[in-house]
């Protein structure tokens, strides 16, 4: 049983029969008067154990995003239901206003909603319904908790969709859709043209010349159809805090625009996240479902304090992969962690692929590197500057063994890896 705020000034106004009569009697038959309002009270009060409680949420919401909870209470009970309901939620759901004062007349429904903005990405499970039933007079109320399970996944925020018109722009030139059509190796045919000033004579058909009696060139479009695999560090590495969130937010964020531009650009799209095993895949996916089941795939991830087996990864890639394709490694440019993993295994994964290792780079190294004002930031920009050398060493020593390497800042990493593809398959090294 729970007192109200008119319990404590029906209590309190026991001060006058008090004073008036200044006996320890009239102290105690004042509160035993006080008790007994509120007991009876509360007997008079419907019963919430009773009640039918629902709770609808929606499968799946972006993180930042809002979205609702429904609760639907229905009352069988022979009483009206004058209550106080607290939708409970995890604090990183965001519930906003989650408490309710609703009216249910017996054997009737109501429904009460409450706003959620979730501000961490995963599975984000519901907590136990509380119940606050009020008496006539509003002294008393009876309480309960029950139990209405529901789960809101909430979805990476993808808000490196903002770079996707710009990049779609290029993809469709070197698609051919536009005047700028290229040729590279391994690129497909796509028609025929007359020659204009600038073209390369190698693209020139000599037959269709000879037959047009004009001179033809040929015109080429990035190969369709390749593969793509992206692999998704989930070790340690990935738990190092950059800015505000996690090396693995950003690398995240990289995955999903790559996947969205190499989908547009018919290629075909998996994933893998690991670290010392499989954590989440996701391959056979096409079309607008890819994007649902990537973002579905990664939104409970969440990084192993474990070293990444690079052994196990390049035999992941022998099984996933029958045919050469563009091997996207999301990873950490740590140089010690590369130098005893990734070298070793760099040559066996060139030899079959393309291989590009794209990580995210913490500011606030940048930011000692730039520490002039006392001794302190002199040496703690010495030791930045030491740790820029290290890493330029070994991602030096990585391109000679054919890995193509992209660092960048954790808002800029999706946009220059999107670049990076855009450029091999320009190149058509894909």
């Amino acid at each position: 049983m729970a007192i109200t705020g008119r319990t404590v000034l029906l209590a309190a106004a026991g001060v006058v029969p008090v004073a008036l009569v200044p006996r320890l009697s009239t102290v105690l038959a004042w509160a035993v008067l006080v008790a007994v309002l509120c007991l009876l009270d509360a007997a008079l009060a419907a019963s919430p154990r009773g009640l039918r409680v629902e709770r609808d949420v929606p499968a799946s919401v972006r993180l930042g995003e809002p979205t609702t909870s429904t609760l639907t209470l229905g009352n069988p009970g022979p009483r009206t239901l004058h209550a106080v309901v607290r939708d409970a939620w995890p604090p990183s759901a965001g519930a906003e206003r989650n408490r309710h004062r609703v009216e249910v007349p017996a054997g009737e429904r109501r429904r009460v909603r409450t706003t959620l903005r979730p501000t961490r990405r995963g599975d984000r499970p519901a907590d136990l319904v509380t119940m606050r039933s009020f008496g006539p007079m509003g002294l008393a109320a009876r309480q309960v908790s029950l139990p209405a399970p529901a789960v809101l996944r909430v979805l990476p925020a993808f808000l490196s969709r903002r770079h996707l018109p710009s990049r779609l722009a290029r993809l469709r030139e070197l698609d051919g859709r536009t005047a700028v059509l290229v040729r590279g190796q391994g690129t497909e045919f796509d028609s025929l043209r007359e020659y204009v000033i600038g073209d390369d004579v190698r693209a020139i058909d000599w037959r269709a010349t000879a037959r047009r009696n004009d001179v033809m060139v040929r015109t080429w479009r990035p190969e369709r159809d390749r593969r793509v695999l992206i692999v998704l560090d989930t070790s340690r590495l990935s738990a190092a805090r950059l800015g505000d969130a996690p090396r693995l937010d950003a690398q995240l964020e990289a995955a999903l625009l790559l996947a969205a531009l190499a989908s547009r650009a018919g290629d075909r799209v998996d994933l893998v996240a690991m670290d010392n095993q499989v954590r989440t895949r996701v391959a056979g996916e096409h079309g607008p479902r890819l994007m649902s089941a990537l973002a579905t795939a990664m939104a409970p991830l969440e990084p192993s304090l474990v070293e990444i087996s690079w052994t196990t990864v390049t035999q992941v890639v022998r099984d996933t992969l029958s045919q050469r394709a563009l091997v996207v490694l999301l990873s950490a440019l740590e140089p010690s962690a590369v130098t005893s993993g990734l070298l070793p295994v760099a040559q066996a994964l060139t030899a079959d692929h393309t291989v590009v290792l794209a990580s995210a780079a913490d500011p606030e190294v940048e930011q000692l590197r730039q520490g002039r004002g006392d001794t302190e930031s002199v040496f703690d920009a010495a030791a930045a500057e030491r740790g820029e050398l290290e890493r330029e060493a070994v991602a030096l020593r990585l391109r000679r063994r054919g890995v193509e390497v992209v660092e960048a800042g954790p808002d800029d990493l999706a946009p220059a890896l999107a670049d990076t593809y855009l450029a091999l398959k320009a190149a058509g090294r894909l």
